[in-house]
């Protein structure tokens, strides 16, 4: 199990998003920290701007990640629809 970490602004991108959006995105990371292998086709490893980060998509929502599997910790880079937020 995973420990969820939020980066500075990432509080500010979810209440940008509407409450449903809000209570979906979280309850999906909720069970993405307990059972990441649930979502293999749903996480994409991404490049340039955010090489060595991944993707996690929800709906029409992505959410940036970075993954520590020494400390088993997911930090919540980014989080936002998918036209904005490789922006």
């Amino acid at each position: 199990m995973y420990k969820l970490e939020f980066a500075a602004g990432v509080v500010k991108e979810m209440k940008k998003l509407g409450f449903v959006a809000q209570n979906m995105i979280l309850d999906k990371l909720e069970v993405f920290a307990g059972k990441p292998e649930l979502f293999t086709s749903d996480i994409k490893a991404l490049k340039g701007k955010f090489a060595g980060k991944f993707r996690l998509r929800i709906r029409n929502y992505r959410v940036i990640y970075q993954q520590n599997n020494e400390v088993f910790t997911i930090l919540i880079v980014r989080v936002g629809h998918r036209k904005n937020v490789y922006k």
